[in-house]
């Protein structure tokens, strides 16, 4: 008989380092097999689309007994997808993985309309711009004549924020990049200077070439009049200044320096100034008026209106394919609610982008949380936005305070500015003075608000306000860089008040009654 086999030995612990870690084992751990050459293995075996090899019965015969051995032994991958085989329920509910990325993968299919119509939704520079076509006209016409025609001129664009003014200048400066091809354009924004007498330096930095010597300190603006007015360059020069009212500095030096630069003799400057105040020349500049060659043409562009609000979202989500994604009650409501207010394009095309981004997000969690066993809902907009998601928007970013303001009948004179005027006018009979704080002022009018029971604006608001009320050449502004120092004082004389107010019934009581 054979000899008994000796007991089997168990292995140390692995805490054990060295040889005899092994040395009680009888054979040695599994592992890879050692690689061979193609000649001893013959042909290489064809793999499947995981990467796993096929092994046929002729191979399999040609194999050594050690080789069968492993080649029949199942794998730990192949036990577990036996096991997974073996249970039906599992087979069918899939991997929670899997099953997530079929949910994003039926969402991004639903989902389009919204990511097109988000895009078609942002304050980029449109291809065309609706309710502006008389405005943009007599900027073409102005550059066509000026920078084309090379005669020096000036030209300064008002208006309240979000009317258009640089959407519009943008635009045409694009439509004319061919006419304008030989002339040397610079663009700035005055909000980004540190200082009023930092625009020079800007202006040399774009003006001068690279390479040559750009000019410093006091020199500076007289190397920039010495090439305006040299003749041997030839080309035209054309300026644009956005957020231009920023440059108001003590004495008025800057601007006007810059007003005087293209009636220079041999001037090639053309300059276009665009601010939001209505009267920034008549009321910071006087001394242009005593030169009338000096007076810069004049160009304002309203507010939009409610009409206008409407057009221009309508044409923007008209540019998403399939079913409009906004309701039209929707779109109405918002035109009507931010033209009450401000009139500002860009705080409604906000307002529908956001109501947008929250339908989406509701569409993306009924749909991952939808069973698939369910069918998809199969339109191209699974829902649409409606007049209460717009409704939310503006209660969540606005509050209450644009549901007070009337827009009936043809008074284009939102409430909250009568309320703001008659606060000021209050105030400024009670004091005694012709110019308040900005702090100040909202406080009375906050006051006024709560006794005739109309929500009332914020202070951030409040000074959007002032600004709508100066381009309508009813307040005058002083900015601060503390929004509640910023000087605000009344343009009109008291008698004339209520004949700029339409609603003489709720003005009439406010200013009967007084400050609280």
């Amino acid at each position: 008989p054979p000899p008994p086999h000796p007991p089997p030995q168990l292995p140390k612990s692995p805490l054990f380092s060295g040889d005899d870690n092994l040395c009680n084992i009888p054979q040695s751990l599994p592992c890879s097999p050692p690689k061979q050459s193609k000649k001893e293995n013959g042909p290489p075996l064809p793999f499947t689309p995981k990467g796993r090899r096929l092994v046929f019965e002729d191979q399999l015969a040609s194999r050594s007994p050690g080789q069968r051995d492993r080649a029949a032994a199942p794998s730990p991958g192949q036990v577990r997808a036996r096991q997974g085989q073996e249970t039906p329920r599992n087979s069918e509910r899939g991997h929670p993985s899997e099953r997530e990325d079929v949910r994003v993968g039926l969402f991004k299919q639903e989902g389009t309309c919204y990511q097109q119509a988000k895009l078609a939704l942002n304050t980029a520079v449109p291809d065309r711009l609706p309710a502006r076509e008389k405005e943009m006209e007599a900027i073409g016409h102005f550059l066509k004549k000026h920078v084309c025609g090379k005669r020096a001129g000036s030209l300064y664009v008002s208006g309240a924020p979000g009317t258009g003014k640089t959407a519009c200048l943008t635009r045409i400066l694009q439509d004319l990049k061919g006419e304008l091809s030989g002339t040397k354009v610079i663009v700035l924004n005055c909000m980004s200077l540190r200082s009023s007498q930092a625009v020079f330096p800007a202006i040399a930095r774009e003006l001068f070439q690279e390479g040559a010597s750009k000019p410093a300190g006091r020199d500076v603006v007289r190397k920039l009049e010495k090439q305006m007015t040299a003749a041997e360059a030839g080309h035209m020069i054309l300026l644009v200044l956005d957020e231009m009212d920023q440059l108001d500095s003590k004495g008025q030096d800057v601007l006007y320096t810059l007003f005087e630069w293209p009636w220079l003799s041999g001037s090639r400057l053309v300059l276009i100034g665009i601010a939001n105040a209505l009267d920034l020349t008549d009321r910071i500049l006087p001394r242009l008026q005593a030169r009338a060659n000096c007076r810069p043409q004049l160009l304002n562009f309203p507010p939009y209106t409610k009409d206008q609000l409407t057009a221009i979202l309508q044409e923007r989500l008209g540019q998403v394919p399939g079913d409009q994604v906004l309701d039209n009650a929707a779109v109405q409501f918002c035109a009507r609610k931010v033209s009450a207010v401000s009139g500002d394009a860009r705080k409604a095309l906000d307002v529908c982008r956001r109501a947008v981004e929250i339908v989406e997000k509701d569409v993306r969690s009924q749909t991952l949380l939808r069973p698939l066993s369910e069918p998809s809902p199969g339109p191209l907009v699974p829902k649409r936005v409606s007049l209460c998601d717009v409704s939310q928007v503006i209660a969540d970013i606005y509050g209450d305070r644009m549901a007070a303001s009337q827009t009936g009948g043809a008074d284009p004179f939102p409430l909250q500015q009568k309320i703001l005027v008659c606060s000021l006018l209050l105030l400024t009979r009670q004091l005694k003075v012709k110019e308040v704080t900005l702090g100040k002022l909202y406080e009375a009018y906050s006051k006024v608000c709560r006794k005739q029971r109309v929500p009332a604006t914020d202070q951030s608001e409040c000074l959007c306000l002032s600004g709508l009320l100066e381009a309508r050449g009813i307040f005058a502004l002083k900015k601060n860089k503390e929004t509640r120092l910023a000087k605000v004082s009344l343009k009109i004389e008291e008698k004339d008040v209520e004949r700029a107010l339409q609603d003489r019934v709720l003005i009439g009581n406010i200013l009967a009654s007084g400050l609280p």
